[in-house]
C-alpha cells in the first residue's frame, strides 16, 4: 500500500497507510564512475549484489552478436532482384539526394530524412541495385539484435538472459525480414533500442543524466527516421512525470525495498533542466539536425517540411488489402506479403512480413507475468518492459491515422522478447534455466519453417505454402 506523507504547509493532509513507520531498504550503491565496469541490478529480487560483467567482454560479445547477425541477414539479400513493396516510396527518394545540382519536387515528403540519407550513402558506394537498396537495413538491423543484447543485460544482469533476449528477436521473424527490406522500420527501431537501453540503465541510477542523454540523442535520430520512433521516448516522458509526480506527493510503499519501480529517493541530483536538456533538447537537436542537408539553416524550410510531414500523415488514406488495426497486431492476424511472384512451374519467391507465432503469442502470457509482477511486487524491470511495449503499441490508437499495419507493431514485438526471457529467467516461479533454452530452440524450429516465405531466394512450393497458412487471413 502507497503511504502520502502530509506536507501541507504543516496542515494535516489525508493518507493512506498501513504501516508509515515502516522501514524502507536502503538502495544498493550504484558505479557511477566510468572506471567501474561492475554492472549492479537492482532489479535481482532481494539481491542488491554486485555481478561484475566487465566491459570488455560486453563489447567483444556484442561485437559477435553483430557480425553473426550481419552474415546471416545477408544471405539472398538482393532476392528479388527488383524493387518490393514500399521500396518503391523510399529508393527513388534516396536516389534524388544523390542528384547533382537543385533537386526537384522533393520525393516521399511524409517522412523525415535520416533513413533515406543511409540509403543514399549506400547506393552511392554499391550501386543502383538490391545491395545499395538493402544494405543499410543489414547494418541497423545487426544494430537492432546487439541493443537487444544491451536491454537484456541491463534488466537482467545475465549475459545468458541477454543472449537468449538477442537470439529471440533474431528469431521473431520480423527484425529477420526488415532488416532485409528498403524500408524505414529498422533504422528507427535499431535506434530506439539503443535509447531503450540506454534509458533501462539511468533507470537504476542515482545520477541518470549521462545515460538519458544518450537515450535523448538516439530517440532524436529514431524520430528522424519515421516520427514513429518518438514513441518511446513519449514513454520516457511520461515515466519522469509519473515519478516526479508521485515524489511531489510524497509518496511511499509501506515496505518499500530496491526493487520497487518506484522509490521516493530515485533520481535525487537529477533536475528538471536536465529533463529538459537530455529529454527535449538533445532530441530536438538531433532530429533538427538531419533537415540540413536539403534545406540548410533556413529555418522557414525546416518548419514546412515539419508541417508537410504532419499534414500527409494525418489526412486520409485509401484502403490497403494487407491493411489492419492495432488491436489485432498482437494475435498476428493479418500479415503482409511483400512479395509472391510465380517464378516457374509451382515455385514461387514469397517473402511475408507476419512474426513468429512460437515466440509472439507466448510472450503476450509472458507480457501478463509481468503485469502481475508490477502490480504485486512492485518490480522495476517488469514496469520498464510493460512501459515499452505498451507505449508504442497504444500510442497509435490516439493517433489520427486511417490506416495501419501490423508492421508497425514491430517496436513493441521486438520488446515483448524481453517479456519471455523475464518469464523464463525472473521470480520465485522461475523455471530451470534449461528452460529457456529449449524454449529459444523450439523458437528456431518455427523460424526455419517460415524460412521459404521469409527468404526470397529460397522460394517455396504451393504445397508449403498451405500448410504454412494456417489461418484464411494470413493468405
Amino acid at each position: 500500500m502507497p503511504v502520502i506523507v502530509p506536507d501541507c504547509a504543516g496542515q494535516p493532509c489525508s493518507k493512506i497507510a498501513t504501516n508509515p513507520n515502516a522501514p524502507r531498504t536502503a538502495a544498493p550503491r550504484v558505479a557511477d564512475s566510468a572506471a567501474e565496469t561492475a554492472i549492479e541490478s537492482p532489479f535481482v529480487p532481494h539481491s542488491p549484489i554486485q555481478i561484475p560483467i566487465p566491459v570488455l567482454k560486453v563489447v567483444l560479445i556484442a561485437a559477435a552478436i553483430f557480425v553473426a547477425a550481419h552474415l546471416a541477414l545477408m544471405i539472398g539479400l538482393t532476392a528479388p532482384d527488383k524493387i518490393t513493396f514500399d521500396e518503391v516510396h523510399y529508393v527513388p527518394a534516396a536516389k534524388q539526394m544523390l542528384e547533382p545540382g537543385e533537386p526537384g519536387p522533393l520525393l516521399n515528403p511524409m517522412h523525415p530524412p535520416l533513413a533515406k540519407q543511409f540509403m543514399a550513402l549506400s547506393i552511392r558506394a554499391f550501386g543502383d541495385g538490391p545491395l545499395g537498396w538493402r544494405y543499410p537495413s543489414v547494418v541497423f538491423g545487426s544494430l537492432a539484435i546487439v541493443a537487444m543484447y544491451l536491454c537484456g543485460l541491463v534488466l537482467f544482469a545475465s549475459q545468458g538472459a541477454a543472449l537468449a533476449a538477442a537470439a529471440l528477436t533474431f528469431l521473431n521473424q520480423m527484425v529477420f525480414v526488415q532488416s532485409r527490406i528498403a524500408m524505414l522500420d529498422i533504422y528507427a527501431l535499431s535506434f530506439d533500442l539503443f535509447g531503450i537501453a540506454a534509458f533501462m540503465h539511468g533507470f537504476r541510477r542515482q545520477r541518470p543524466a549521462v545515460a538519458f542523454g544518450v537515450a535523448g540523442l538516439a530517440f532524436g535520430l529514431a524520430g528522424a527516421c519515421k516520427w514513429s520512433g518518438f514513441f518511446p521516448l513519449g514513454v520516457c516522458i511520461a515515466i519522469f512525470a509519473v515519478i516526479r509526480l508521485m515524489q511531489g506527493w510524497r509518496t511511499q510503499f509501506a515496505d518499500g525495498n530496491a526493487d520497487d519501480w518506484y522509490r521516493p529517493d530515485r533520481w535525487p541530483g537529477f533536475r528538471y533542466y536536465h529533463f529538459v536538456l537530455c529529454l527535449i533538447l538533445i532530441p530536438a537537436v538531433a532530429y533538427l539536425v538531419t533537415f540540413i542537408p536539403r534545406y540548410g539553416f533556413s529555418v522557414g524550410d525546416i518548419l514546412e517540411a515539419q508541417r508537410r510531414i504532419f499534414t500527409e500523415n494525418a489526412g486520409s488514406h485509401p484502403s490497403h488489402v494487407y491493411m489492419s488495426s492495432w488491436p489485432s497486431w498482437p494475435l498476428l492476424i493479418r500479415p503482409i506479403w511483400y512479395q509472391f511472384d510465380k517464378i516457374a512451374d509451382d515455385r514461387f519467391q514469397a517473402i511475408i512480413f507476419l512474426g513468429n507465432p512460437l515466440i509472439l503469442w507466448p510472450a503476450l502470457a509472458a507480457l501478463g507475468i509481468c503485469l502481475r509482477d508490477w502490480m504485486v511486487k512492485r518490480r522495476a524491470d517488469a514496469f520498464l518492459i510493460l512501459a515499452f511495449y505498451l507505449g508504442p503499441w497504444l500510442a497509435w490508437a490516439m493517433l489520427p491515422r486511417t490506416i495501419g499495419f501490423i508492421y508497425y507493431y514491430l517496436p513493441s514485438a521486438t520488446i515483448a522478447t524481453l517479456a519471455l526471457v523475464y518469464a523464463l529467467t525472473q521470480g520465485e516461479r522461475a523455471p530451470p534455466r534449461w528452460v529457456l533454452w529449449a524454449f529459444v530452440a523450439a523458437s528456431s524450429l518455427g523460424f526455419a519453417a517460415m524460412l521459404p516465405i521469409s527468404v526470397a531466394m529460397l522460394g517455396t512450393s504451393m504445397e508449403t505454402y498451405q500448410r504454412l497458412m494456417i489461418f484464411q487471413s494470413w493468405i
